[in-house]
């Protein structure tokens, strides 16, 4: 092993996991496998502005974080995103439009200088994942399923610590959002949008003209509110039913949630485990993230040392 080699194996790992409202930098320590708490930095980010303001406050937070990290970044990003490439694909999806036709890679390299050898991205839902088998929830589960359930629903199938996207075991491209229920795409249900709609119109009445935020429906149900608590079992009744049959052909062992829908676990699990339990699946334990925050930089971290095709 040249000196070089030997030193970005000690180095400890820099790290970005990108959302629609902030970007998360942080350098993860190769020996623990976790963020180091000082390192943390979190700053909001507009998912609407333009390309370079976007590339621009990504780069100031990589740039703030301290220096002799490893040259390698793991890039964690929403879909949908060339992850080969580094490029943007966001048209028609109301965020990160300026970025769509984006070499983002490019874009983040230039900024960060000698700082960044190589950039490795991969989509948000699949550091989770590798977060939470390296150091969580999915440990031990050589097929899992993942989700984080927030604006939307992002999913990760993990084979043997690795994602997996194509073949016939998994939905398209392994995204559940991309299921559809009742002839509807399942997002129409249970996302953010869905439940807050749907709320709306169990409720009617004044909530009609100002739909609650998931949260506010979520603290109705903990007070007894029987529409919000509707709302709720619907929704995740029916993310059972429709995940069910993807658990059987993909022979997960687990499913773990994450997202900031998870903050109402006790809404979400029984909802959750009732829809599989009508499809016939009582076996699969539903399990919540155990590290929610720093899954996607700890998933992030291992992508940057062992991308796909990397020597």
């Amino acid at each position: 092993m040249s000196v070089a080699s030997a030193q970005r194996t000690c180095a400890p790992v820099p790290v970005l996991d990108v959302g629609g409202t902030h970007v998360t930098a942080a350098v993860v320590d190769p020996v623990s496998g976790r963020p180091v708490p000082s390192t943390v930095i979190r700053r909001p980010l507009s998912s609407h502005a333009a390309a370079d303001s976007i590339l621009d406050d990504i780069a100031t937070a990589a740039l703030a974080l301290p220096a002799g990290h490893d040259p390698r970044w793991g890039v964690a990003m929403p879909g949908p995103f060339d992850y080969a490439t580094g490029v943007g694909r966001f048209t028609g999806v109301g965020k990160f439009e300026s970025l769509s036709g984006v070499d983002v890679g490019a874009g983040l390299r230039r900024r960060l200088g000698g700082r960044a050898q190589r950039l490795s991205f991969l989509n948000d839902a699949d550091a989770f994942a590798l977060g939470e088998y390296g150091a969580g929830a999915a440990a031990g589960h050589d097929r899992v399923v993942c989700l984080t359930l927030g604006t939307g629903i992002g999913s990760s199938f993990l084979s043997a610590g690795r994602p997996v996207h194509t073949g016939d075991r998994v939905p398209p491209s392994g995204h559940v959002h991309r299921l559809t229920l009742h002839g509807r795409p399942l997002e129409d249900t249970v996302s953010r949008r869905g439940i807050r709609a749907h709320y709306a119109r169990l409720a009617g009445g004044a909530d009609r003209r100002r739909l609650l935020d998931v949260h506010e429906v979520a603290a109705r149900a903990d007070e007894g509110d029987a529409a919000a608590m509707e709302a709720f079992r619907y929704a995740f009744d029916a993310l059972g039913l429709t995940l069910s049959p993807w658990l059987d052909r993909f022979g997960a062992t687990a499913v773990v949630i994450g997202g900031s829908m998870a903050r109402s676990w006790h809404l979400v699990h029984p909802a959750l485990t009732a829809g599989l339990a009508v499809a016939g699946r009582t076996d699969v334990p539903v399990l919540p993230a155990r590290q929610p925050a720093e899954a996607p930089l700890i998933g992030a971290a291992h992508w940057a040392r062992n991308p796909p095709g990397a020597p």
